[in-house]
């Protein structure tokens, strides 16, 4: 039985990871979780898993109240409660179903204590594909992604050689705004770009893939977990979110992961390490539900972003994190209705094409980064203002 450590339980992912440990109770034993702001389900959780001992509280309150509550209990706090909760829970298997930077530093502890990682935190290796690369050859963790793309990738390219690879396809279903025309972009509210259309998600990923940036994100996680160059990686639009993404091959053969929009699915894939889980947790499906496959390209006029994955991995560096961090503070203050819709791509192309860039960031180099650019990206709001 695999002990399972689950940071962002409160969350979406971290949510459906709890349906799905709970319909695997023989094969998996919770026994830690950290929580954000949301904290009302964690005495459910506790009657529900009779080995969860250890806990981590985004916020000093919620930590005081658990233990008044439960003195018997490991508790922790904060972004250094992450690391500690990492360190003491003793789990084989670390799910890190954060948002954002802050999920970047739990990973690395999490790889250089040879867990296995299954990682639905995007930005992991977004800002430290390198690092990540390097700690997983070179020590003894495994990593798994939670991620409907990049699960489809992985079973295209069962038994296959990354050399016969032509072309990866990662599809998107092209958001709220695909039809819309560009002119009214500057219009958008975050109330609009909250309307996906296929999709349930928090909100924060919601307002990334109505600007294309959960793809260009893709990108550049589907290079360093496949070692695929970027130029053989596309995206491709696929509305009705049925196929997850494909592989071209130079045989020509083409390979479709295709299902319903349940991220449970690939949640399954990863805590199972890519193995079936051979059970009827999910409805059948029949084929002729689907209808007609229709795919459109990529409109890269109307969502320019996404070329950032490209850059990114082009440049390599400190470059991801120069775009996360910078990203994160502006899909925050245009949620919060501090700045206009396209105002998230003006100022991203700001401070791409200004902030120093550093060759080969250590973690802590790509930490100061993170740092140093959410504070200009505040300056330059407030200064748009």
């Amino acid at each position: 039985m695999k002990k399972v450590l689950l940071l962002g339980a409160s969350g979406s992912i971290g949510s459906q990871t709890i349906d799905v440990l709970l319909k695997h109770k023989g094969k998996f034993d919770l026994v830690g979780v950290s929580a954000g702001n949301r904290v009302e389900n964690i005495e459910n959780l506790i009657k529900n898993f009779a080995n969860l001992n250890y806990f981590c509280f985004k916020n000093e309150k919620d930590y005081d109240e658990f233990l008044l509550r439960h003195p018997e209990k490991q508790a922790y706090f904060g972004d250094e409660g992450l690391i500690k909760i990492i360190e003491d829970s003793n789990a084989d298997m670390v799910v890190n179903a954060l948002i954002g930077f802050v999920g970047f530093l739990p990973s690395i502890k999490a790889l250089k204590l040879d867990k296995i990682l299954c990682l639905a935190n995007k930005e992991s290796l977004v800002v430290g594909g390198e690092i990540v690369n390097s700690l997983l050859k070179n020590g003894h963790a495994k990593l798994y992604p939670i991620d409907s793309e990049h699960v489809a990738i992985a079973k295209c390219l069962y038994n296959k050689k990354i050399e016969d690879i032509d072309k990866i396809l990662i599809t998107a279903s092209g958001g709220p705004f695909f039809l819309l025309d560009k002119e009214k972009f500057n219009d958008i509210t975050p109330e609009d770009a909250l309307k996906h259309p296929t999709w349930t998600m928090g909100k924060k990923i919601t307002i990334d893939s109505s600007t294309m940036m959960n793809k260009c994100f893709e990108i550049i996680e589907a290079h360093y977990l496949f070692n695929v160059p970027a130029s053989k990686i596309k995206p491709i639009v696929d509305r009705k979110s049925h196929v997850h993404s494909m592989v071209i091959f130079k045989n020509r053969d083409i390979y479709l992961q295709v299902g319903p929009s349940d991220m449970r699915i690939p949640i399954s894939y990863a805590l199972f390490e890519g193995k079936p889980d051979n059970g009827k947790y999910f409805e059948d499906v029949e084929i002729n539900t689907y209808g007609k496959y229709e795919f459109y390209p990529m409109d890269y006029e109307k969502f320019p972003l996404i070329n950032y994955g490209y850059f990114v991995l082009k440049k390599g560096g400190n470059s991801g994190a120069v775009l996360n961090a910078s990203n994160e503070v502006l899909v925050n203050a245009f949620l919060n209705h501090k700045i206009k819709y396209l105002d998230i791509n003006k100022i991203i192309d700001k401070i791409m094409s200004t902030y120093a860039f550093i060759k080969n960031p250590s973690v802590e180099d790509l930490v100061k980064t993170d740092k140093e650019v959410r504070k200009l990206t505040e300056e330059l709001i407030e200064k748009g203002k």
